[in-house]
């Protein structure tokens, strides 16, 4: 099997890693402006002489030039596996997939103790659910300047809901298609960027669920939970320390510890499903639907 890599940014060469380890895969080239040594490298898709030779593609390209590429990779391939970064675009797009199969990067769904959350509330009526997450954009990638990061550009397509999306995503994987939605999207604090560094916003899901979510940039604590409210229980997930709780009406807990994740576990374990029998990926639907979320939020707070 044969891959190329478009983008080799911080996030591409993790996914050349991982999947150089792959037995089934012989050869990742890949698209870049950068000079690499020992690898075969072009500087745009339109200089690949035939994309036909590749199975796989991965893209991991700024945001704002996701869907140029795959219009392009649409208009050129057939029958081929096309992987994209979260999200899938900076804003709603009408792009029709037809000739491929497209699947986008919300890696959060291969946690093991959030597929726990999802077997354990399968059977249940989900009241409401409360997610929080984040982060001090300067710590996020501490071996450059945040300033000159694509999250603090509008035209890179950043800013926390569109670097957040993760969890819009697994809300509507676990509790159904957001389909109300009330929302704040404001830039704060006193970072120096020209992006939003906290969305907040209250919806209701097709199923029902009440869902309560906050994302930010501002946050000096690291942090990424979720608490879930059923007839007969209530979840508490926190991705940081690796457990879930669950604890019933009359007080009996128990609860899931997991050790600390290997660095590209979850990446593994959704590049094999992409490659396999694709459960649990999300499908390029999927994306599109957390992409309709996105423009409520963003035509809300224009």
């Amino acid at each position: 099997m044969k891959v190329l890599i478009i983008g080799y940014g911080s996030i591409g060469k993790r996914h050349e890693d991982v999947l150089s380890k792959f037995e089934s895969i012989k050869n990742i080239d890949i698209v870049t402006k950068q000079t690499l040594k020992d690898k075969t490298t072009y500087i745009s898709l339109e200089q690949v002489p035939d994309l036909g030779l590749y199975d796989y593609f991965v893209i991991a390209s700024e945001t704002n030039k996701h869907y140029e590429q795959l219009v392009y990779l649409e208009s050129q391939i057939s029958d081929r596996l096309i992987f994209c970064e979260k999200p899938l675009f900076e804003t709603k797009r009408e792009l029709k997939i037809e000739k491929n199969k497209v699947f986008v990067g919300y890696v959060l769904r291969f946690h093991p103790l959030l597929k726990k959350l999802k077997d354990l509330i399968d059977k249940e009526k989900v009241l409401s659910a409360y997610v929080n997450c984040g982060q001090y954009l300067p710590d996020w990638r501490p071996d450059i300047d945040y300033r000159t990061s694509y999250s603090a550009k509008k035209d890179g397509g950043g800013g926390v809901l569109l670097d957040l999306t993760h969890e819009i995503d697994y809300v509507q994987w676990l509790f159904g298609k957001i389909k109300e939605v009330k929302s704040y999207q404001l830039k704060i604090s006193d970072l120096e960027i020209e992006t939003d560094d906290l969305t907040t916003f209250i919806g209701k899901t097709k199923n029902g669920t009440i869902v309560n979510v906050s994302i930010d940039y501002i946050s000096k604590i690291t942090y990424r939970k979720m608490l879930v409210h059923t007839f007969e229980h209530s979840y508490e997930l926190d991705f940081i320390n690796n457990h879930l709780i669950q604890k019933d009406k009359s007080g009996l807990e128990q609860v899931y510890n997991m050790q600390i994740l290997q660095r590209n576990h979850m990446f593994e374990q959704m590049h094999k499903a992409i490659l396999d029998n694709q459960n649990d990926v999300c499908s390029y639907e999927e994306g599109l639907e957390t992409m309709n979320t996105v423009f409520m939020i963003q035509e809300q707070n224009r």
